[in-house]
């Protein structure tokens, strides 16, 4: 049993108190742990009451209902305000003891929200901005699949995105990115309630942010409204209900409050922003507020009546639209079935029957462009494999032929077809990103994190880091998000260093749970989309070139798809089976270097194996033994990859060698700048040969 306070709340008004109960859970919970944000709960908590209480459509006992409403804490700092309304609204994983120990060694109320951590955090945030391009990706995933699987009377996809964005939210480039392609898209179903306290962590945002943001959102084609006291249920009440009858722009309700909200001293300072309020100032804030000052943790029995009504509710809503299923399944039993499978996350049978395999007889083909074929020979049998590129289709070779672009249908002005064919609406699979890279990783995490989907995006492999807090989020939340990186070396050529990575590679390597695979050649790339679409659990990323590699035959290398899939295996032996007296271990464009560099060390009499490495996270994941078998200890070993060598070294151990790349490239047909950075066989068997101590 919960103690008594000595003193009951003064309000008497419900609404008052229940928001007053979300402030001082979060306020409580923070002082406890001596760390976090109380100045965003106290300040916005009537914003979330409202819209959890009065608008959210969501099921406590089941956080994973497809079709509830998912909201998005961008402002991720203020992650008690939504622990303290998960606790609240009967979230039975986040329970009063796991408020209690805010912050601490494994609970499930973390500094920041994680989304595969706490059930009913829809996405990981905290780095400002993400969460709004995330929500972005939700909203395009429900219009997706309403247009693809919704019936008149038998809508079966039909939920809103809502999230509380901040200040320094809305500073972020990654949120002018999202919001202007959000209000190109017209996605009516995603609304934002902008927490503007006019406080950042260091200061006033005078300082810094004085541009008239709701004009600015207008010209991205966004609705919006205001709410002058961020106090006024109502008008709170009022603006979410207007927000949602415009079913054709993206809604941005300003909402005017006060950070710190109910502290004398800390009210509308930086000081409320990031650390505690202190034990004397939680005090004077409870007292201010007319709240009982002890015990903490106090939850009022009425206010707690209230919030726990979502519980019902939620059971209610949802067997609702499980009765609505029900009929959508006798009356459309191929559709039902196909949405079952994508709501189950599962993958159809045979999909991947017509991947193509390239015959050993073939023409050198690029990997971007082998990627293109199979990409095109999974999207048929996967209705929710959907993405596109950052402006790039035609060089990336991610373009969906002949299955729509995911756009507006008001947008078509005459074109029925659109860019890939297949006309223009919401239930088109290709979409066009424009030249904005980072909203496309955090977008694409949004997809991934709405569920059902399937999403991937491309671009250069060296704008890769306009991406990578995206990146880096989606492997910390175990996102299946599918990265196209092209163009992947010095190998680019003509366009120089700014086009050319060379440190790109072992950066994307450096993030745990990210799988990097450079493949080989069109076969390998093959089994490297398998691997792709079959991760459920974090991202992977395809290294894939421009300029055209030989294939490797299926047929002379029987071995590419199991390899592939250990991460390294051996391609080509020693001559004669015999012990290697070197290893050549080589990733993508090189390994068809490394063979040639083979034959020509045996015509100088010495014995080497070739070693495709297309994923260090792969191989890593093998057992000792295999890994031994594949690269024995204490057998010499040259490692050949246009990139940093950097870290070779210390994976494959110190006595390796690296032909790698330690400077920026050049402008120059893409064979000369390779031949001049050493990739030729020449290099490569003067290198080896070194090592082994044998005369060149």
């Amino acid at each position: 049993m919960e103690a008594k306070p000595a003193t009951e709340p003064k309000t008497k008004d419900l609404d008052e108190l229940c928001v007053n109960t979300i402030r001082f859970l979060s306020v409580d919970a923070v002082q406890k742990a001596n760390s976090g944000h109380p100045g965003l709960p106290l300040g916005a908590a009537p914003v979330g009451y409202v819209l959890w209480t009065r608008h959210l459509k969501h099921n406590p006992r089941n956080p994973r209902w497809f079709d509830r409403d998912r909201f998005v804490l961008s402002a991720g700092h203020g992650s008690m305000l939504l622990y303290s309304l998960l606790h609240l609204t009967g979230y039975e994983a986040v329970s009063l003891e796991q408020i209690k120990n805010f912050r601490q060694w494994g609970s499930l109320t973390p500094g920041h929200p994680e989304s595969h951590l706490t059930p009913g955090v829809e996405v990981t945030t905290g780095p400002l901005g993400q969460g709004f391009a995330n929500g972005v990706g939700m909203a395009i995933a429900e219009a997706y699949l309403a247009a693809r699987y919704n019936h008149p009377g038998l809508e079966i996809i039909d939920h809103y995105t809502y999230g509380i964005v901040s200040d320094g939210d809305l500073m972020e480039g990654v949120v002018a990115e999202a919001a202007s392609l959000a209000g190109h898209l017209k996605l009516g179903k995603l609304i934002y309630l902008y927490d503007a306290n006019q406080i950042s962590l260091a200061a006033a945002t005078n300082l810094t942010f004085s541009e008239d943001v709701p004009a600015r959102f207008e010209a991205y084609g966004w609705q919006t409204l205001t709410v002058d006291d961020g106090n006024d249920l109502a008008a709170i009440d009022r603006a979410i209900q207007e927000a949602r009858q415009d079913t054709e722009r993206p809604s941005l309700i300003l909402v005017r409050s006060h950070i710190g909200y109910g502290s004398p001293n800390k009210q509308d300072s930086y000081e409320a922003h990031g650390a505690p309020l202190g034990e004397e100032e939680v005090r004077l804030t409870k007292e201010n507020l007319g709240w009982p000052v002890e015990p903490a943790f106090y939850l009022p029995e009425r206010a707690l009546a209230n919030f726990r009504r979502a519980v019902d509710a939620g059971q209610q809503l949802e067997s609702a639209w499980q009765a609505k299923l029900d009929d959508y399944r006798r009356e459309h039993p191929e559709l039902a079935a196909e949405l079952d499978m994508v709501m189950q996350g599962r993958l159809p049978d045979g999909w991947d029957n017509d991947i193509p395999v390239f015959p050993g007889n073939s023409q050198a083909v690029a990997t971007r462009s082998a990627s293109g074929k199979v990409l095109n020979a999974i999207a048929p049998y996967l209705p929710t494999l959907i993405g596109g590129s950052a402006d790039l289709n035609p060089s990336t070779k991610t373009e969906l032929t002949g299955m729509g672009d995911f756009e507006h249908p008001s947008r078509a002005e005459g074109d029925t077809q659109g860019s890939a064919g297949g006309g223009w609406s919401h239930a088109g699979r290709n979409i066009h990103f424009g030249v904005r890279e980072h909203a496309m990783g955090s977008i694409l995490n949004g997809m991934a994190a709405h569920g059902g989907m399937h999403p991937f995006g491309g671009t250069f492999l060296v704008f890769s880091d306009y991406m990578r807090p995206a990146i880096r989020l989606a492997a910390i939340a175990g996102l299946p998000v599918i990265y196209v990186f092209t163009h992947d070396s010095i190998g680019v050529g003509e366009d120089g260093p700014t086009h050319e990575p060379v440190e790109h590679v072992l950066a994307l390597r450096a993030i745990p749970n990210l799988a990097v695979i450079r493949p080989a050649d069109a076969n390998e790339t093959a089994e490297a989309w398998r691997i792709a679409v079959e991760r459920r659990d974090g991202p992977v990323a395809l290294v894939l070139s421009r300029q055209k590699l030989p294939v490797l035959d299926p047929d002379e290398y029987p071995q590419i798809a199991e390899g592939v899939r250990a991460g390294a295996y051996v391609l080509a032996q020693a001559p004669g089976e015999a012990d290697p007296e070197i290893i050549l271990a080589a990733t993508g464009s090189e390994v068809s270097l490394a063979l040639a560099a083979r034959a020509a060390l045996k015509e100088k009499g010495v014995m080497a194996r070739v070693v495709s490495m297309p994923s260090w996270e792969l191989f890593e994941r093998q057992e000792q033994g295999y890994k031994q078998a594949v690269i024995p200890p204490h057998v010499p070993v040259l490692a050949v990859e246009a990139g940093v060598t950097l870290g070779w070294r210390t994976y494959l151990g110190h006595g390796a060698e690296v032909v790698g790349v330690d400077r920026f490239g050049a402008s120059a047909p893409g064979g000369r700048v390779l031949q001049e950075y050493g990739f030729n066989v020449e290099n490569v068997v003067q290198r080896a040969l070194q090592m082994v101590g044998s005369e060149s």
